[in-house]
């Protein structure tokens, strides 16, 4: 992202410039603009915020606790993480002998929930420093309590358990996994989510287009209008649909099925990204994801999608349902896409209970904010 400039001396003049171009007269600046960063930038480590009793968690929480101790693991095996919990003593005790906590960094908070994807800060890089921008949570759409998650990033700065510039962003609302970035100034989002009446219901797409241009210096974005997921409660965030794993190529969900109910919905998507073009005007290349087979509780179909998973610095944990033949063709599909990460599959059934999965409940952070 480096642009070189070339400068004067100080005390050369014009017409020396002009005539000595055999002579050293300039020296190089390197002015690096701020950018978004794609998910595989290198990192320094992950958050999880933790479920407990006080959560929607509470009628199973031995199972989700199980979930996030096994995702704790796997994280804390590559890459720095940090657990953000009202009881850290307690997570302590629930994760014993199977995480290795000298790489576990704790910030005792108070939380409603559980989906750092969506209430984390979203990182700007800029000359080797991040700067964590907090935007304002308000439970998708003020469809849940979030008074408490919506401070978190806030006192995690404070407490220096994230290390940055903090700049305040809380007029806007954004959550994370509405968002991904091919970290060269494409942004890929979807109309439904970020023109939702309850987020940021003053402004149209052009307005938010604006802004979001502005924030992140993006060169564009590309609005998808299409695709959903049965149970979802976000409104169609882009993490649960299509998401970059290198600046030309997308994995996304698709759907075969004629008779289930996504497959028109997602067929549309699938045909519209046939229309996006890279930076470079070429078509991306498009890996599908397969869909998997309908998974039901208490009487509602769960939003279980391919395309929740996490890029780390040297593997892509990925949600897996207890289908066999599935869970393996989604693994099969994301090496093909990250073929020098090692993919890595967690049991995410009991996740998506409450309708989000994998990359829903983590953030990364890139190198120098988790120390």
């Amino acid at each position: 992202m480096g642009i070189i400039v070339g400068l004067p001396r100080q005390n050369d003049s014009e017409k020396d410039l002009a005539l000595n171009f055999e002579k050293v007269l300039v020296t190089q600046t390197e002015v690096e603009a701020p950018f978004l960063p794609a998910e595989w930038y290198p990192q320094s480590g992950i958050q999880l915020t933790w479920p407990h009793e006080k959560t929607d968690w509470a009628y199973m929480l031995d199972e989700v606790q199980t979930c996030f101790i096994t995702l704790a693991r796997e994280i804390a095996q590559r890459e720095l993480l940090v657990i953000v919990s009202p009881d850290p003593e307690a997570v302590k005790r629930q994760i014993g002998s199977d995480v290795d906590l000298d790489r576990v960094r704790f910030l005792k908070c108070d939380t409603n929930d559980t989906w750092a994807r969506d209430h984390g800060a979203i990182t700007l890089i800029n000359s080797k420093k991040s700067t964590l921008l907090d935007f304002k949570f308000n439970g998708w759409g003020l469809k849940f309590a979030s008074n408490f998650d919506n401070l978190i990033t806030q006192k995690a700065v404070q407490a220096g358990c994230l290390k940055g510039s903090y700049q305040n962003c809380l007029n806007f609302v954004l959550e994370g996994g509405a968002l991904e970035s091919d970290g060269v100034g494409t942004l890929l989002t979807t109309t439904e989510c970020l023109l939702s009446p309850n987020r940021n219901g003053q402004m149209n797409l052009a307005d938010i287009e604006d802004y979001l241009k502005k924030t992140f210096h993006l060169q564009r974005v590309l609005w998808l209008d299409h695709g959903y997921l049965a149970g979802d409660d976000t409104d169609s965030h882009i993490d649960t649909l299509a998401r970059f794993c290198s600046s030309d190529t997308i994995a996304y969900v698709k759907c075969e099925e004629k008779t289930d109910e996504h497959y028109e919905a997602l067929h549309a998507m699938e045909e519209q990204l046939k229309t996006f073009q890279t930076l470079e005007g070429k078509p991306y290349r498009l890996l599908p994801l397969p869909m998997a087979d309908p998974i039901h509780f208490e009487g509602e179909r769960l939003p279980a999608t391919y395309a929740n998973f996490l890029i780390m610095n040297t593997a892509v944990l990925y949600p897996t349902y207890r289908q066999p033949i599935h869970d393996e063709k989604a693994k099969m599909i994301l090496q093909e896409a990250f073929p020098h990460h090692e993919i890595v599959g967690i049991d995410c059934t009991a996740l998506i209970k409450q309708h989000g999965s994998l990359h829903c409940v983590t953030m990364q952070y890139p190198e120098g904010v988790i120390i």
